[in-house]
């Protein structure tokens, strides 16, 4: 038997085991309370740090790494679904080195588990990627992961993208806890975006306002036409954040398009471009008065054949400057560079009331314009009127009298004086006759400049060559070219046209008619055959002996990729 103190000492350590018992859950209850306060204090801090962000991009790259932090996991993603609601169109990152990016390679587009969360908007937990239907592996050299939260972020009940979790620190499992976390912080998430949104917007309107108002100012101080254009396409551009834009006007000899201005990536191949309407990009904004948009202006249909201009470039867009209502004065051409986000609706719509409002302005200066010539031809038809009605009569009176006068004159010298001083007088009455006719006329009486001339010479031979030829235009080509000289230039380019029809067998052609440094250079270069070295010469010699006359001199030459290039200029007087 044993002896009786032993119940007794049974019974006392048994309150004491319970005891520490509920010490040990009272102390995991209050550390898991203390975990829950840190984590809530956590969450509160990363909504709050979340929504202090008003740069998008600085906002979207707070909300991945507060994510990161919240639910511990080693690599954290966001991604931002595009607009066409399948794929994403940006990635940001956590625990990735750029290092590591760069041997992965291009960013995830939202195929496997990440094009799921796009298709089923809902959260989803994984113990392990690789088990899941819609998982078919990494890319070589992408860091394993195993663990996997994810979950939707909503911005005014459209979902803009999903936050992606993986790699929980320790080898532990992603929980409801953690999912319910995630779940808060992309709603603050959406919270933060929507504010960074209107925020961007407000800022970017804000600067088209300041370049409409820029151009308005410019316009109606007297700025050049050139200067206001190159005003138009450098603000687009810079606000667009576009590698190139360009702006074209009507020619109204011809119903083309011409290129007056191009800022930005091989500008210059651009620059004096003659287009046709109805068929190429700008010339469908213009014809239609509507904006026209391309996936990938480099390999677009709607560019017409010529020398490349477009390499490097992706998306594009091109908008009329102006209405149907008011008139279409011009186009708008913007294209990024190859693999930036295409033009959003919401741009396209800006970029049409920035050029409507551009319009209005250059209505306001030519009405201006137009205002003050009127009154400049009202000031000389004042002009003209005092000196026929006044100056004219008072002379043609002082002569008759001088002439009536001569004749009671017996001194021959004096009598020969007075007969010059009224002879004097009638070639003075003529010198300000033909003054009022010149201050009566007006301008246009002498037909189609130079730049009209070619195009009309270029439309009419298109038929006959099969194709369209590119032409571009460079410098004060009707200003600064003598009548004489346009007419030879008009003859050279009607021969070079025919002469590729007949012989070349080419199936493009290029022209670059160009007026500046005191010369005016005509260039027409096609990819046919070449000059057969027993070929005719005649059409030839008489293109070179027209710049002879001139001063001037032809050359033929043969480009690096076959054809003929016929190079011909003259120099042009100095006024």
């Amino acid at each position: 038997m044993g002896s009786p103190e032993e119940p007794q000492e049974a019974r006392v350590r048994l309150p004491q085991l319970r005891l520490d018992e509920l010490l040990e859950e009272l102390q995991a209850r209050l550390d898991a309370a203390r975990g829950t306060r840190d984590r809530v204090h956590s969450l509160l801090e990363a909504v709050l740090s979340v929504g202090r962000e008003l740069d998008l991009e600085q906002a979207l790259h707070s909300i991945v790494e507060a994510a990161a932090v919240l639910v511990d996991a080693e690599y954290a993603a966001l991604g931002v679904i595009g607009p066409d609601g399948t794929r994403l169109s940006a990635f940001h990152t956590v625990g990735v080195s750029q290092e590591q990016i760069s041997r992965i390679g291009p960013f995830p587009q939202g195929h496997g588990i990440l094009g799921e969360l796009i298709h089923h908007p809902e959260p989803l937990r994984l113990a392990k990627i690789s088990e899941h239907r819609a998982s078919y592996g990494f890319p070589p050299h992408h860091p394993p992961m195993n663990t996997f939260l994810g979950v939707p972020i909503r911005v005014r009940d459209q979902v803009f993208g999903n936050l992606y979790l993986t790699e929980k620190r320790g080898g532990a499992q992603f929980d409801e806890e953690d999912e319910s976390v995630l779940a808060t912080l992309a709603v603050a998430a959406g919270v933060a975006i929507d504010n960074a949104r209107l925020y961007e917007e407000t800022r970017l309107r804000e600067r088209w306002l300041r370049a409409n108002a820029e151009i308005t100012h410019s316009l109606m101080s007297g700025g050049g036409r050139t200067d206001v254009l190159a005003l138009i396409a450098e603000r687009a551009g810079e606000i667009t954040g576009s590698a190139l834009a360009a702006v074209a006007l009507p020619m109204e000899e011809t119903g083309s398009l011409a290129v007056e201005i191009a800022v930005g990536l091989d500008a210059e191949v651009h620059q004096g471009l003659v287009l046709p309407v109805g068929t190429t990009l700008m010339g469908l904004a213009f014809s239609t008065a509507a904006p026209v948009v391309s996936t990938d202006v480099a390999h677009d249909e709607r560019v017409p054949p010529g020398p490349q201009r477009f390499e490097g470039l992706g998306t594009a867009v091109a908008v009329p400057i102006g209405t149907v209502e008011g008139g279409v004065r011009g186009v708008l051409l913007l294209a990024r560079e190859s693999g930036r986000q295409p033009f959003s609706a919401t741009e396209t719509e800006t970029l049409l009331a920035f050029a409507a409002q551009a319009a209005v302005a250059m209505e306001l200066a030519q009405r201006r314009q137009d205002a003050e010539e009127v009154a400049v031809l009202k000031d000389r038809d004042r002009i003209a009127r005092d000196l026929h009605d006044l100056a004219i009569q008072r002379l043609f009176a002082t002569g008759m009298t001088l002439q009536s006068a001569g004749r009671f004159i017996e001194h021959p010298e004096a009598s020969e004086r007075v007969a010059r001083a009224v002879d004097d007088l009638d070639e003075t009455i003529k010198i300000i006759r033909s003054t009022i006719f010149g201050l009566r006329a007006r301008e246009g009486v002498e037909g189609a400049g130079l730049r009209a001339r070619s195009v009309r010479i270029v439309g009419e031979a298109t038929p006959v060559l099969g194709f369209a030829p590119s032409m571009r235009m460079e410098g004060l080509v009707d200003t600064d070219v003598p009548r004489e000289i346009a007419d030879h230039v008009v003859a050279v380019l009607s021969e070079a046209l025919t002469n590729i029809a007949r012989h070349a067998g080419a199936g493009r052609a290029d022209i670059v008619l160009a007026a500046g440094s005191g010369r005016l250079c005509l260039t027409v270069t096609d990819n046919g055959v070449g000059i057969a070295p027993d070929g005719r010469r005649s059409g030839l010699r008489n293109m070179a002996e027209r710049a002879e006359q001139l001063g001037g001199k032809m050359e033929l030459n043969t480009p690096a990729g076959g054809g003929t290039a016929l190079v011909w200029w003259v120099p042009i007087p100095a006024e």
